[in-house]
């Protein structure tokens, strides 16, 4: 069973990571709610197609209100994921989201099951150094906190994905995610409406964000997955382990650098993930 954790957790997390990559990639060139209603509609048609081709029962009213309240808090977090994205640093961006994705599900672990042991508070302290040295300027020791609201924010959104979907009884996997979808999507289209950003991207582009769509979908299946087979902590620090991904990918495709200190804050973040568990 702990194998099965831990297979679904790490798929989850690379599928994670690659979909922030390409999310990341696409909103530096077409526009952040553009990038997102595409993406999530990409992948509720995918959700609906799974749950027909598995037969899969319909679940409770109750569920589908889980999945969508979880599809709100996710939602946050994806426009503010994306739009950290487009101005700032992936490497930087994807740890300190992480961090605080996995963070939101332990404190809530603290609260219905009691104190974490020693290693998850070393995990803290490591989180605090690890976001601390991520955030100071490439010329200055200055802290610059501005640049850590949107992945805190970010954060937050998927951690609270996290708790909520893992609330929801049924046994299906896809219908409770396409309830998540269904209260992203009309979201989404209505805050582009009145912030004037309908505009239809490149269609050069347009591969790169359904494979953001697909992966990130994916990405939910497994963790769900993984959440309904162990422990839902277990789970969440496992997928948090997706800005490795993201970080070598930035890495590699785009050559993103990253002064030494902010390469350590980035271990210290991936050790606080691992600490956590």
């Amino acid at each position: 069973m702990e194998l099965f954790v831990i297979i679904f957790g790490l798929t989850a997390a690379l599928c994670w990571g690659t979909a922030d990559f390409s999310g990341g990639f696409a909103t530096k060139r077409s526009g952040v709610l553009t990038v997102a209603i595409i993406s999530q509609a990409t992948g509720i048609i995918l959700l609906i197609a799974a749950a027909l081709a598995f037969s899969e029962s319909v679940p409770s009213t109750t569920d589908m209100l889980w999945g969508a309240s979880a599809g709100l808090a996710g939602g946050m977090g994806v426009l503010a994921l994306y739009h950290a994205l487009s101005v700032e640093k992936m490497g930087i961006v994807a740890p300190v989201t992480a961090v605080m994705s996995a963070l939101i599900p332990v404190v809530f672990g603290m609260i219905t099951e009691g104190l974490p042991d020693t290693s998850q508070l070393i995990g803290f302290l490591f989180a605090l150094i690890g976001v601390w040295l991520i955030s100071r300027d490439h010329e200055s020791s200055k802290i610059e906190l501005q640049k850590l609201k949107l992945p805190c924010l970010a954060g937050t959104g998927f951690g609270m994905f996290m708790i909520l979907i893992d609330q929801v009884q049924a046994e299906g996997i896809f219908w409770p995610l396409v309830g998540a979808r269904m209260a992203t999507i009309p979201t989404f289209i209505i805050v582009a409406y009145f912030m004037k950003q309908t505009k239809v991207p490149d269609i050069r582009y347009l591969p790169i964000i359904l494979l953001a769509g697909i992966l990130d979908t994916g990405g939910n299946v497994f963790y769900v997955l993984a959440a309904k087979t162990g422990r839902l902590d277990i789970s969440a620090i496992l997928t948090s382990m997706y800005p490795a991904i993201t970080v070598l990918l930035a890495w590699i495709l785009l050559k993103e650098k990253l002064v030494y200190r902010q390469w350590a804050g980035i271990i210290f973040t991936m050790a606080a993930v691992v600490l956590i568990a």
